[in-house]
C-alpha cells in the first residue's frame, strides 16, 4: 500500500478515535515471529510485544488454531453455567502458580479491581467496619480505572479524576520503614508491583519482600501483588514472586496469559477465599469465556511444550550483558534494571526522539516514565535477535 493510504488510515483514526493515545505514525497490519509489518510491508523487529503480550511471539500456528478450533464451537455462554475451557484453565493457573482460587477477568485493572474488593471484604469479615486502610507504593501503576488509579502511586494519573477510593497511603518502594511508619490496626493490605513497570523498571528488593511478607503475617495484613507485567514467564520464573520465594495472599496476572486474547486473572489462597468474596459479591459478563479460557489453555500448554522460561533464562544474561555494554560505551546511558526479559535502560536525557528514531530504523521500543527504554521482547526471541535489536539502537543512538 503506498504512503497515502498510511496517511489516509491515520487521519480518519484521528477522526473516529478518541484522542487518548499519542499514537507512533504507523499502522500494523500482520506479524510473524518476532516481527511485525505494517501496512507498506516495511518490517520492525518487535521488543515490545504489545507491551508485554505476544510471549509467544506472532502467528503461533498452534496457538492460532487452538483459537479457530474454539471459535467454532462456542465463544460465550457467561458465568451462569460451566465450561470446560474455564475448568482446565483454572486448574493450570493453579498448578504454576502454588495459588488455590482464580477469578478470571478481562483485563489486568479488573484483576486489581478484584483484587482491592477481595481484600476490603476480608477485612469486613474480620471486624465489620468500612474504614479500611490500603497500602500502595509511590511510582507505582495498577491501571486505569477508579479503584486501580486510587492505588496509583503516580499523582498525575490520579488528580483530574479525584476524589479517588479512599483510604490509601503511599510508601516507598524497597522502604520497609516508610511501609511500616503507615501501618495502623486498619491496614488491610499492602499492594506493590513485583517489578514496577511504568514506574521506570524497580524490582522489589528480596529483604524488602521477606520483611512485608513477616509483617503482614504478624498483623493479618494481605500481601496482594501485581503481576500484570512481570509475571507469566517473564523473568525467568512464572511469575516474578516466585524468584524470591515470597508467596502473596492474593496476585493479579494479565498480559500475556491470554497470549493477545484479552485475558486476566486474581487468585488467592485457600483461606482468603474461605473468608472474603462470596456469591453475589463480585461478577463479570464476559471472563473467563470459552474463548478466553481456550487462548489461556494453550499459552500455558505452550509454554512448556515450547520450554518458553528456558529460553528466557539461556538468553536474558546475553541481552543482559549486551545492555550492559552500552552503558560502557556511552556516558548519557546511566543504568540498566530489570530481570528477565523485562529490563529498563536509563538514560540522562528524554528517551522519546530514541524510541523515534528506532522506530524509523525498524525496530519498536516503548518507554517506562521520560527517560527510561523499557525491553519486553516476546519470550522467544534469540541471541540474534539481541544483535539486532542493539545494532539498530545503536545506529538509532547518535
Amino acid at each position: 500500500m503506498n504512503q497515502s493510504g498510511m496517511k489516509e488510515y491515520i487521519e480518519e483514526a484521528e477522526k473516529a478515535l478518541l484522542h487518548t493515545y499519542n499514537r507512533y505514525q504507523i499502522v500494523l497490519d500482520k506479524g510473524e515471529g518476532v516481527h511485525l509489518y505494517d501496512i507498506e510491508g516495511k518490517k520492525y523487529l518487535d521488543f515490545v510485544s504489545g507491551i508485554a503480550v505476544f510471549a509467544l511471539g506472532y502467528c503461533n500456528k498452534a496457538y492460532n488454531d487452538a483459537l479457530k478450533e474454539q471459535i467454532d464451537k462456542l465463544i460465550h455462554t457467561s458465568n451462569y453455567y460451566y465450561n470446560v475451557p474455564a475448568i482446565e484453565a483454572a486448574k493450570k493457573i493453579k498448578k504454576v502458580s502454588g495459588m488455590d482460587r482464580v477469578f478470571f477477568t478481562n483485563s489486568g485493572t479488573e484483576a486489581v479491581e478484584g483484587a482491592i474488593k477481595a481484600a476490603r471484604k476480608y477485612a469486613y469479615l474480620k471486624d465489620g467496619t468500612t474504614d479500611h486502610e490500603i497500602i500502595a507504593m509511590e511510582h507505582s501503576f495498577h491501571g486505569r480505572t477508579m479503584g486501580a488509579l486510587s492505588i496509583t502511586g503516580t499523582p498525575k494519573y490520579r488528580e483530574p479524576f479525584q476524589p479517588m477510593i479512599g483510604n490509601i497511603k503511599f510508601a516507598q518502594m524497597n522502604d520497609f520503614e516508610s511501609v511500616k511508619n503507615l501501618v495502623t490496626d486498619k491496614t488491610c493490605a499492602v499492594i506493590f508491583e513485583t517489578i514496577q513497570g511504568e514506574g521506570g523498571i524497580y524490582p522489589a528488593e528480596k529483604e524488602f519482600m521477606e520483611q512485608i511478607k513477616a509483617l503482614c503475617g504478624e498483623k493479618d495484613i494481605l500481601l496482594i501483588l501485581d503481576e500484570i507485567q512481570c509475571g507469566m514467564g517473564r523473568t525467568g520464573e512464572m511469575f516474578a514472586w516466585q524468584r524470591y520465594g515470597v508467596k502473596p495472599d492474593i496476585m493479579m496476572t494479565a498480559k500475556a496469559l491470554g497470549g493477545g486474547v484479552p485475558v486476566g486473572a486474581f487468585l488467592m489462597t485457600e483461606r482468603v477465599a474461605q473468608q472474603s468474596l462470596t456469591s453475589g459479591d463480585h461478577g463479570t459478563t464476559y471472563g473467563g469465556n470459552p474463548l478466553a479460557a481456550a487462548a489461556i489453555n494453550k499459552v500455558l500448554d505452550l509454554f512448556e511444550e515450547s520450554h518458553i522460561i528456558e529460553n528466557v533464562n539461556s538468553v536474558a544474561p546475553y541481552l543482559e550483558k549486551k545492555l550492559d555494554e552500552l552503558i560502557e560505551k556511552y556516558d548519557f546511558i546511566k543504568m540498566r534494571r530489570g530481570a528477565g526479559f523485562m529490563q529498563g535502560l536509563e538514560f540522562t536525557r528524554p528517551v522519546g526522539e530514541t524510541i523515534q528514531k528506532a522506530l524509523d530504523n525498524g525496530l519498536i521500543l516503548i518507554n517506562a516514565g521520560t527517560h527510561v527504554i523499557r525491553f519486553v521482547p516476546p519470550l522467544i526471541i534469540t541471541k540474534a535477535d539481541v544483535d539486532n535489536m542493539i545494532a539498530i539502537l545503536e545506529r538509532s543512538l547518535s
